[in-house]
């Protein structure tokens, strides 16, 4: 027998204010896979980096999002800092629903690669970046970021850099 999550209302993205801060948290806090920062810092993301984020939101409430930036050095890139979803929404393609809204976000106007890092052992993340490229028809290029020695916190992983481009 197979069983399938019934169908749910479609969540909303949209790029995120202020206010969206905290539920940014709480999906990082209830994803038990992402480094939680301080609420604080979600809250600037939300309120000064908003045109490089976008937020899932069903009921009202944040389910998803991806939290980006462009690097001053290099405005050529879109960095995708975090992406993350509820437990519950996982599994509905809503992981690639927020990249391809990233990607169209006006802070990427003009960027010609993404790059992001991702854990060796994250294994949702690794396939999705990797079928983000493919639905682009471009490369993704993976090579060393950060070594796990270069992470103050014991037991953090090494992250590896993934460059997706060149971005149509």
């Amino acid at each position: 027998m197979t069983h399938t999550k019934p169908d749910a209302e479609v969540p909303l993205i949209r790029q995120p204010d202020v206010n969206d801060g905290g539920g940014i948290w709480r999906v990082v806090k209830e994803s038990n896979v992402l480094d939680l920062n301080s609420s604080y810092l979600y809250l600037l993301l939300a309120k000064d980096f908003a045109e490089t984020c976008v937020i899932a939101e069903l009921s009202g409430d944040v389910v998803g999002f991806v939290t980006g930036y462009r690097p001053p050095a290099r405005p050529e890139v879109l960095f995708l800092w975090q992406i993350g979803i509820l437990p519950s929404m996982q599994g509905r393609g809503l992981g690639k629903r927020l990249v391809t809204s990233f990607l169209q976000s006006p802070g990427a106007q003009g960027a010609t690669l993404l790059e992001t890092t991702v854990t060796p052992s994250n294994a949702a993340s690794r396939a999705l970046f990797l079928a983000i490229a493919r639905q682009l028809g471009v490369e993704c290029r993976i090579s060393p970021c950060f070594s796990a020695s270069q992470f103050p916190d014991p037991g953090h992983e090494e992250e590896e850099l993934y460059r997706i481009g060149p971005l149509p």
